[in-house]
């Protein structure tokens, strides 16, 4: 399995860095388990024959429909 993508500089909604160690440990955390998962869902699609394009864009689909309850 390729690493996960290089983290980005986490950004609050006000531009500032999010710079507290935990969070930032957190969210690589989050972002191994999620990246872990989604490749193991990936590989089972592809070994039950589906589409590789289609696995892709609804992941990206799943992806994009998550709710944000904190929204102001």
């Amino acid at each position: 399995m390729k690493p996960l993508p290089p983290m980005p500089r986490w950004v609050d909604d006000a531009g500032n860095v999010v710079s507290c160690t935990e969070k930032i440990k957190v969210m690589q955390q989050n972002m191994q388990e999620i990246y872990e998962l989604a490749q193991e869902a990936f590989e089972d699609g592809l070994l039950m024959g589906c589409q590789e394009k289609q696995l892709r864009a609804y992941l990206a689909e799943l992806m994009a429909t998550l709710d944000n309850p904190y929204q102001k």
